[in-house]
């Protein structure tokens, strides 16, 4: 099952990116790492409904937390958080057309304290975002990364678009996230054989994250043949799903937290803060 190849990140950092590489800013909290990109390689995988909550767990640290929707054509991080979705053309789009744009008036303070939000507007056209350049992008990530201890993205699965292929670029570290389904791995193996082609790190993306976990059955085995590691698992749960759609952390609002999948979000909260 997938426990015996679980392999925990902060054993093969050294092995993801060289540190001694890395352009960081020094951050006040201390953190190697600071941008994390979440890609999904299935349906069913609900990254918003991961990154609200993990941008809340992290928050709950002490961390200034940045979710950064690059979910260009269907943002819904914001519906997750239950605040207001920006007015058309304000918001990413804003700071992508004007880099003397105050970051501080485009990004959504949440209800959690500590926790943020960039997003797109869903009534922004999406003709609007076809022709960033890959710079354009990667400066909206690098003023992240001065601003806020740590950036969490989400990162659409469409290699030919800019801002796929700029934020693999640029996180520090990348996780896949999937469903127990068939074309997991080939989806995976496909997108990171087309980012290697260009010239990006594919090393930092072997982290997979299995999301609404069934228990069915899945050829785990095949992760270790490509050096792929699991962080963590997360199993299906309605009171997740329900939540969200409520516009509240499953993680806070709800009383009764299934044990499996706080003890999964542990998993990952400690990845990306180094914790062993």
């Amino acid at each position: 099952m997938a426990g015996k190849v679980i392999g925990r990140i902060g054993s093969i950092l050294s092995k993801t990116t060289p540190r001694e590489m890395l352009d960081l800013d020094v951050q006040g909290s201390q953190l190697m790492y600071s941008v994390f990109g979440f890609v999904p390689a299935t349906d069913c995988t609900d990254n918003a409904i991961l990154l609200s909550n993990l941008g809340y767990a992290l928050s709950q640290q002490g961390y200034n937390v940045c979710l950064l929707d690059f979910k260009v054509f269907s943002p819904n991080i914001y519906l997750y958080l239950d605040i207001p979705h920006n007015p058309k053309g304000h918001g990413l789009l804003t700071v992508l057309k004007d880099d003397k744009a105050d970051l501080r008036e485009q990004t959504n303070q949440t209800k959690y304290e500590g926790l943020y939000l960039l997003s797109p507007s869903p009534q922004d056209l999406m003709e609007e975002y076809f022709d960033f350049e890959v710079e354009q992008v990667t400066f909206v990530i690098e003023s992240l990364k001065k601003a806020f201890d740590i950036v969490l993205i989400d990162i659409p699965y469409n290699p030919a678009h800019e801002f796929c292929i700029a934020a693999m670029k640029h996180v520090h570290i990348g996780f896949f996230t999937a469903a127990e389904r068939v074309d997991a791995l080939s989806s995976i193996t496909r997108l990171m054989d087309f980012a290697d082609s260009i010239g990006i790190s594919v090393k930092k993306f072997a982290n997979v994250i299995f999301t609404n976990l069934q228990h069915v059955k899945f050829d785990y085995s095949s992760l270790e043949k490509l050096k792929l590691y699991i962080v963590a698992c997360l199993p299906m749960v309605k009171g997740a799903i329900t939540d969200a759609l409520e516009g509240k952390i499953y993680l806070k609002d709800n009383p009764v937290v299934n044990s499996e999948y706080r003890k999964g979000m542990s998993e990952i909260v400690d990845a990306i803060l180094l914790q062993e």
